[in-house]
């Protein structure tokens, strides 16, 4: 019998077990899937491939325009042909393969593999400089071996084994981190095996009654919305990665959904979890909704990121799929106004299930990968939408500013939610702008991170980072954060002016996440990657200057790690080294990430 998701595909016939997996789907040195990418055509216009997304198949005429004159880039100055779709095995290091380890898991019927392509695969996240590097071909220390358990039972034989044979596991679930978290240690001299979840991906039990769900941890993010759909339910947790990581992913960088005014973030939806480690299996006896018997174990799991073990199964929240669904956005004239609306949304909490704010950049960043109209009708309201903001309401366009909504659940209840939320925004200088803007900013989450693959065509590199900060700090932060990088990026001897945009993406009661995003063209930069590296570095140290967090859902790994210890204190990583010595002293799970 055959299983297909969204990834991957298993065949099983008696004791054997084939599994392929659909490497050709997803792109090895790039975001995403395979078949889906931006390119211009011929003519010079922007156009997204594939079938995927809404904005497959469609031009947009707005792009080039606003890449050229934004990054002083030009179609002309192509970047030299250097990425391939297929991998060059000869390339990667041949593996360092521990025998005797090898022999006893064959013996266990575990699937392994030790093909370069494979390996390759599972030895990055989505860094600038891990996907740098791999466009140019250069491949570092890359894990010997690749093992996909199918179970909490195969976790438990792969981790004894690697403890009785001293071989370093590396967990991997959708490889989407953007802290280097898997990278393998350079100077690690045991053969590495990464720890590829993807097999265990079944929703195990769904509860009715207590209204959760007992899921594999292995389980993507869009499989596992897919599943519980089927049923009636959701769990209403949309990190802007949900197509490709996983549920272990979510628990062990401790992640947020965009939606999590409704549903809450990860740690929200947790009532149980399993973990496997170097010690043995550390669950709790019992799933009830709260308990009072010291510190909670679930948060030593909860932020780990592959440290201390495996994370192999997870009882969730879940709740009835919302009955209506409203999007709708709001422009402001400024972003000043646009926070002040915010912090009194959060003030009142009456926050929709998603309300993000974009400042003036992101905005016409937005409305450049506007697809083509399909009538002059159609464009006709266009422009006199644009006129009555910017002539009748006297809008300064190089000033006004965006907020995206979402509303979910009862109609009765959302109506009256969305008026409530657009009467605060008025009180603001804000004005409706309607549910296509809205809709359409949502679905662009999902096409945004395709962006970078074409800007590194031509000569942009860009990344985006994120903290948390309280209200009082937003406008500071947003402020400086954005002049650093713009002053950094003088400093470091970039030719061209960067874009340095930001947005306020989630809304609490004592503050709120804000997300950067900085891109520039390298032309004449012997070292674009070191150069983008310093200006990143200067502006996580602007954050932490303004009050900000080290990270509010990316998690650390070892791009963060060096302020760990000024930020939880000398005590607290005390408190974390302690941990990590008792549940693994041989250091089997050595990513290396946090400590």
């Amino acid at each position: 019998p055959g299983i297909i998701l969204s990834h991957f595909f298993v065949t099983s016939s008696g004791d054997d077990m084939c599994i392929a997996i659909l490497t050709c789907i997803m792109k090895w040195n790039g975001w995403g899937y395979s078949d889906s990418r931006f390119f211009f055509n011929k003519k010079g216009q922007a156009e997204f491939t594939g079938r995927r997304y809404r904005l497959s198949g469609l031009i947009i005429p707005g792009l080039k325009d606003w890449f050229e004159s934004t990054f002083g880039a030009s179609l002309q100055h192509k970047t030299p042909a250097t990425v391939s779709p297929i991998l060059n095995s000869s390339a990667v290091q041949p593996p360092t393969l521990n025998e005797a380890f090898v022999e006893e898991l064959k013996s266990t019927g575990i699937p392994l593999s030790h093909d370069a392509e494979d390996r390759v695969f599972r030895a990055h996240g989505h860094c600038l400089h891990e996907i740098f590097a791999l466009r140019e071909g250069k491949f570092g220390r890359v894990p010997d071996m690749v093992v996909w358990p199918n179970c909490h039972n195969d976790v438990v034989k792969i981790v004894e084994l690697a403890c009785k044979h001293n071989v370093c596991l590396i967990p991997y679930g959708g490889g989407t981190s953007v802290s280097s978290a898997l990278e393998c240690p350079p100077e690690e001299t045991r053969s590495i095996v990464s720890l590829d979840t993807s097999q265990m991906n079944r929703i195990l039990w769904i509860d009715e009654k207590n209204l959760t769900a007992h899921v594999e941890a292995g389980i993507v993010g869009q499989d596992l919305e897919r599943l519980l759909n089927e049923s009636g339910y959701c769990t209403g947790h949309e990190p802007d990665s949900m197509e490709f990581s996983s549920l272990g992913g979510w628990v062990a960088t401790r992640a947020s959904g965009m939606k999590k005014n409704v549903y809450g973030n990860i740690e929200d939806l947790v009532v149980h979890v399993k973990m496997v480690t170097p010690q043995g299996v550390i669950e709790k006896s019992c799933q009830g909704p709260r308990m009072s018997t010291g510190p909670d174990v679930h948060h030593f799991i909860m932020g780990s990121e592959g440290t201390l073990g495996v994370v192999t199964e997870v009882t969730m929240k879940i709740r009835p799929m919302p009955e209506y669904q409203k999007y709708g956005s709001v422009v402001f004239p400024n972003f000043e106004q646009g926070v002040a609306c915010l912090r009194e949304v959060a003030r009142q909490r009456c926050a929709p299930a998603s309300i993000r704010l974009m400042d003036n950049e992101q905005f016409k960043f937005g409305h450049a990968l506007k697809p083509q109209v399909s009538s002059i009708f159609t464009s006709f309201l266009d422009g006199l939408k644009k006129f009555y903001i910017t002539k009748f309401k006297g809008f300064d366009p190089n000033r006004l500013c965006v907020a995206t909504l979402l509303f979910e659940g009862d109609r009765e209840k959302v109506l009256q939610h969305e008026k409530q939320v657009y009467d605060i925004a008025a009180k603001f200088g804000g004005l409706a702008a309607g549910e296509d803007n809205g809709q359409r900013g949502y679905m662009l989450t999902f096409v945004i991170a395709y962006l970078r693959d074409l800007g590194m065509d031509y000569y942009v590199i860009g990344e985006s980072f994120e903290t948390s900060v309280p209200w009082d700090r937003v406008l500071d932060i947003c402020r400086n954060v954005k002049a650093r990088i713009i002053r950094e990026c003088k400093d470091k001897g970039v030719q061209f002016s960067p874009l340095s945009t930001c947005r306020v993406t989630q809304t609490y009661d004592a503050g709120a996440c804000v997300y950067f995003y900085f891109a520039f063209n390298y032309r004449g930069l012997s070292d674009p990657v070191h150069v983008y590296e310093q200006v990143e570095h200067a502006a996580r140290e602007e954050i932490l200057a303004n009050g900000g967090s080290l990270s509010h859902h990316h998690g650390v790994g070892k791009l963060r790690k060096e302020w760990m210890r000024d930020t939880i204190s000398k005590v607290g990583m005390g408190m974390l080294k302690s941990v990590k010595d008792y549940v693994d002293p041989n250091n089997i799970f050595g990513n290396r990430n946090l400590l």
